[in-house]
């Protein structure tokens, strides 16, 4: 099964991830988006604490060293927000 949302944004992240001028950030993002790439594709979802610490690491990239993707960060950050919507708990 495919989480479409995670999947989106981990395209996301790649793309920021090449667009970025800051090689720390390009380096982060990148692992980012194939973290969220694992779990748009494993058995099991993520749960909203996996998540959450993934949109904080985001949030802290998004503010600082990857400033100049800032928006492709956004981006992906709604298409989790999304995705955490349906999921139950939290």
């Amino acid at each position: 099964m495919t989480r479409d949302e995670l999947a989106s944004a981990s395209e996301l992240l790649e793309s920021a991830s090449e667009d970025t001028d800051s090689g720390d950030a390009s380096e982060r993002l990148a692992e980012l988006a194939d973290q969220l790439g694992t779990l748009a594709t494993d058995e099991r979802g993520p749960d909203h604490g996996r998540l959450a610490r993934i949109q904080s690491a985001l949030n802290d990239l998004g503010s600082g060293d990857a400033e100049d993707v800032a928006d492709t960060i956004d981006a992906a950050d709604d298409h989790i927000n999304e995705y955490r919507s349906d999921l139950e708990g939290v």
